[in-house]
C-alpha cells in the first residue's frame, strides 16, 4: 500500500456480519437461544447468510454439532452446543449490474449519495452473491464506478448493516475514493466527517447525554457477533448519546427511549454493541437485544404489533455530512425515519388525554366532575 492510499480496512466502518469467505465456523447455544429450530438459529447467530442458505447447507452436510454431521435444519438447539458451518469457497466473480431500484439523495460526476432501504446489502459476500447495493450501482453508474475498493465493492467507502436504514456515500471516481476513505479513516477528527443516527432503545439512559468509550472485537464464541473487549485485544469505539424522547410502560417504569447518536469511530456493529453493553439494546435487534424479548410483552398493543411489524433493528442513519472530496464543498444530508420505524416511534407515544365539553359549550377533563 502507497504512503497516499489510506488503510481500507479502517474506511469501511458499519460492517454487515459478513462470515469469513470459505472455511469453517463455530457458534455456540446460549441460554436464550435455546429451543430454536437449528436453521433459525443459525441464521441469528450468521446474519450474513440467509436461512434458505443455511438450509441447503445443512441438506449438503456442512453443519455438524460438536463433530456430529447433521441433516435436519429443524432440530432443537440446546444450550452449551458448537454448530459449525463449512462456508464454501465464494466464486470470484465480478459482480454484475442489477436493475435495482435505488433511492438517490445526491448525484454529480464523483459520488453518490444513496439512502438505503432496509433488506439491502452493501456489497456481495457470502450468502449474498447478487442483490447487492453494489449490483445496483453497477448498473446505475456504469464504468465510471470508482474500483479502489476491489472488484466486489467498487466505489464502497463505508457500509451500513444490512437491515440499518439511511445515508450512505459512494465514490464514483478514483480521486473521490481517495478523498473520502481518508476522511472516513480520520472517523471525524479533523472536523470533515459527520455521521448521527437515530435508535429506538429498550429502556432509557439515566443522563440524558453521554458517551460510550469500550474497544470492540469479534466475539470468542461466535464469530460473526462483536462484543466489548479488553482494549488490548481490540479496536478502540466511542459513540456520544443524547436522549431525545422517554417513553414509559403502563405501570411508569422507564419502557424505551429516542436517541440521537453521534459516532467518533465507525466499528463493525458499533452502535448496537454499545447499546446493548450499557443495558439498553435498540429494539427489535435480532442479535444483540435477545435478551429483552420479555421487554416486548410490556408494550402497548400498537406498539408490539409495529415491533412486529418493523422486524429488524430500529436503527436509522439520519445525517450524513462530509467535505466534497474534489471541490472541498462541505455537504450535509439528512434522512428522515423509514415509514415503519415512524409508525414505532408513534406508537410508543401516550394517546392524547380525550377531552370532552360541558353543556356550556367549554372543553374539560374527561370524568371530572365539575361544580
Amino acid at each position: 500500500m502507497s504512503a497516499a492510499e489510506p488503510d481500507q480496512s479502517d474506511a469501511l466502518p458499519d460492517d454487515d456480519g459478513d462470515v469469513p469467505a470459505g472455511g469453517p465456523v463455530d457458534v455456540v447455544v446460549s441460554d436464550d437461544m435455546a429451543g430454536l429450530r437449528v436453521d433459525r438459529f443459525l441464521a441469528t447467530a450468521l446474519p450474513a447468510l440467509s436461512r434458505s442458505r443455511l438450509q441447503a447447507l445443512v441438506r449438503d452436510g456442512a453443519v455438524s454439532c460438536d463433530g456430529r454431521t447433521i441433516s435436519d435444519a429443524g432440530l432443537r438447539v440446546k444450550p452449551r452446543q458448537t454448530y459449525r458451518v463449512d462456508v464454501p469457497e465464494p466464486q470470484p466473480a465480478v459482480p454484475l449490474g442489477e436493475p435495482i431500484a435505488l433511492s438517490i439523495v445526491y448525484e454529480d460526476a464523483h459520488l453518490v449519495v444513496v439512502d438505503k432501504p432496509a433488506g439491502l446489502v452493501v456489497h456481495p459476500a457470502a450468502g449474498h452473491a447478487t442483490g447487492t447495493l453494489v449490483n445496483a450501482l453497477i448498473a446505475h453508474c456504469g464504468e465510471s464506478l470508482s474500483g479502489i475498493g476491489g472488484v466486489r465493492r467498487p466505489g464502497i467507502v463505508h457500509r451500513l448493516d444490512k437491515d440499518t436504514t439511511g445515508l450512505l456515500v459512494v465514490a464514483k471516481s478514483d480521486v473521490a475514493h481517495h478523498g473520502l476513505s481518508a476522511q472516513f479513516q480520520a472517523h471525524g477528527t479533523d472536523g470533515r466527517l459527520e455521521r448521527r443516527y437515530q435508535a429506538l432503545v429498550w429502556g432509557g439512559p439515566l443522563r440524558g447525554q453521554g458517551a460510550v468509550d469500550a474497544a470492540l472485537g469479534r466475539s470468542r464464541t461466535t464469530r460473526t457477533r462483536m462484543a466489548v473487549v479488553n482494549p488490548e485485544l481490540g479496536r478502540r469505539a466511542v459513540t456520544h448519546f443524547e436522549v431525545r424522547e422517554r417513553f414509559a410502560g403502563s405501570d411508569g417504569k422507564p419502557l424505551a427511549t429516542l436517541l440521537d447518536l453521534r459516532l467518533e469511530t465507525g466499528r463493525t456493529h458499533q452502535i448496537r454493541v454499545h447499546m446493548a453493553h450499557v443495558g439498553h439494546p435498540v429494539m427489535g435487534d435480532p442479535v444483540y437485544a435477545t435478551g429483552f424479548r420479555t421487554s416486548a410483552s410490556r408494550l402497548p398493543p400498537p406498539a408490539a404489533a409495529a415491533l412486529e411489524r418493523l422486524g429488524r433493528q430500529a436503527l436509522h442513519a439520519a445525517v450524513l455530512g462530509f467535505e466534497h472530496p474534489v471541490t472541498g464543498k462541505p455537504m450535509e444530508f439528512e434522512s428522515p425515519l423509514p415509514p415503519e420505524m415512524a409508525e414505532l416511534l408513534a406508537a410508543l407515544r401516550p394517546a392524547p388525554r380525550k377531552i370532552s365539553r360541558s353543556r356550556a359549550g367549554k372543553p374539560t377533563d374527561s370524568g371530572r366532575r365539575h361544580r
